[in-house]
């Protein structure tokens, strides 16, 4: 199940990359930060042993849209802090990112939003699906 979630982000994220080179700014805005949920859900799933019930709450608390939820769910928020710390471009890239959420499907958004979360998520060494891939 976690490399089902590694590999929705991961398609998520080229889709979200293909509807911004057609101009759907919108949509790839939206599936990019879709990508990062699914990517976070991953590092969730990964703390879930194989043939072990989880926890009824957990399974609740997955079930949410909102990433820094998510974050403290899948116990990354002081791994997350550290490297902010560490790298100012990754603590500007996941303030860009953090406050994505499920409703951002209902808005529109600009090419410049579209790109600036792309660049967030995609950047090499301080993008913010790097930082997670780290942990899934």
């Amino acid at each position: 199940m976690t490399e089902d979630f590694r590999a929705l982000a991961r398609r998520r994220l080229d889709e979200a990359q293909a509807l911004y080179d057609v101009g759907m700014w919108s949509g790839s805005y939206y599936l990019a930060g879709y990508s990062v949920e699914c990517a976070l859900k991953a590092c969730v799933l990964k703390s879930i042993k194989r043939y072990h019930m989880p926890d009824k709450a957990l399974v609740n608390e997955m079930y949410t849209h909102d990433l820094q939820k998510l974050v403290k769910i899948a116990g990354l928020e002081s791994a997350r802090g550290s490297f902010a710390a560490s790298r100012p471009a990754f603590a500007a890239n996941w303030a860009t990112v953090k406050d994505w959420n499920e409703s951002s499907r209902y808005e529109t958004w600009t090419a410049q939003d579209a790109e600036d979360l792309l660049a967030a998520i995609k950047e090499r060494g301080s993008g913010v699906l790097g930082w997670i891939k780290r942990h899934w």
